[in-house]
């Protein structure tokens, strides 16, 4: 039955089909679901530091189930995509409907997209590839490479820009987070085919190819679903992308890492990421929320990420921490004192 705790992370696609079937007003039950419901319910729910033993560590490793749970996302989100487009461009709507539509889908594309693309991006085989696909619905096959060989290597530094640095705001972190990242996506990307020294037009050029994949999903979408369809699901990435970088700013905000004598940043530890225990954000995002660990050792697969002690604790969970960043006056008043003293001068 542990296991079955991850369904608990398809009950967003779920409410969001619920909306699309019932529209109306009910087109806004998924932003009220999970910026209001999973917040009121974390805060009367327990959080764990609990830690796996050795015996069933090595049990749950083995269990394909696991696996299975992040793979279902992927006819999922494509599935609600696709509903979401014949909705829009086959009944008449109003306005207020169409925008409730286009939040609910853009947050199962960061939820249920970018989140589990994240997951699966981080292991080196085959499944890299159902990671890059849940990528695609938010136009952020970029993130793949930024992500794996730009901000772990680079966290908690000002050289990395998806680490929110101390007093700025989650909107101010929006801006350079995403064009800082695109940006360095091509800086990664032309390093590496330096390194191997391949044309810039070759299989090779992984950023050429994302750029050609997603023009092509936009205007087959445009083909089928006329110029709206593709409007639709712009403004439903930009939601699902958004999400991602909220997430991102309540990660790292305000921690970094010291350098040491010779000039280089000290190690990546479990003190550089926020940690979160709380039980409901945790099985929803499939342990996102135990992100220190995750930085630690950032191969360990999502079920068997681990609490530290030394990790700074955020006080709730993501769902109440990204509603709350959206307020800067309350969340600099809440996090400000718990970031690390040594940290605020660097």
């Amino acid at each position: 039955m542990k296991e079955l705790k991850y369904l608990f992370a398809y009950t967003i696609p779920v409410v969001t089909i619920l909306g699309l079937l019932l529209q109306g007003v009910y087109t806004y039950l998924t932003p009220i679901y999970a910026f209001l419901i999973i917040p009121l319910l974390e805060l009367f729910t327990d959080s764990s530091e609990q830690n796996l033993d050795d015996k069933a560590r090595l049990s749950i490793a083995k269990k394909k189930i696991f696996d299975w749970m992040l793979y279902i996302n992927l006819p999922l989100v494509y599935g609600i995509l696709y509903f979401t487009l014949v909705t829009v461009t086959s009944t008449s709507l109003a306005l207020y409907e169409v925008i409730g539509i286009i939040i609910s889908t853009g947050i199962v594309l960061g939820a249920n997209g970018i989140n589990v693309g994240h997951e699966l991006g981080h292991r080196f085989t085959k499944e890299r590839f159902i990671g890059k696909a849940l990528l695609l619905p938010s136009l952020y096959m970029h993130f793949y490479i930024e992500h794996n060989y730009g901000h772990h290597l680079k966290v908690a530094t000002k050289e990395d820009p998806a680490t929110a640095k101390y007093n700025h705001t989650v909107y101010q972190f929006w801006v350079t987070s995403i064009i800082g990242q695109y940006i360095n996506a091509w800086k990664i990307q032309l390093e590496l085919l330096k390194h191997t020294n391949s044309h810039f037009i070759s299989l090779k050029n992984d950023m050429f190819w994302y750029l050609i994949i997603t023009i092509l999903y936009v205007l087959t979408v445009t083909i089928f679903f006329n110029i709206y369809g593709s409007l639709i699901i712009t403004l439903s990435a930009i939601v699902g992308f958004l999400l991602l970088e909220t997430i991102n700013y309540i990660e790292h905000y305000g921690l970094t890492r010291t350098k040491t004598a010779t000039g280089r940043y000290e190690r990546v530890t479990e003190i550089h990421s926020w940690n979160s225990n709380h039980t409901i954000g945790r099985i929803m995002l499939y342990e996102l929320t135990r992100h220190s660990d995750h930085h630690h050792r950032a191969s360990k697969k999502y079920q068997l990420l681990d609490h530290h002690d030394k990790s700074p604790q955020l006080p709730f969970g993501y769902p109440t921490s990204m509603v709350l960043c959206l307020f800067p006056p309350l969340w600099f008043l809440i996090m400000n004192k718990r970031v690390p003293r040594e940290m605020k001068n660097l």
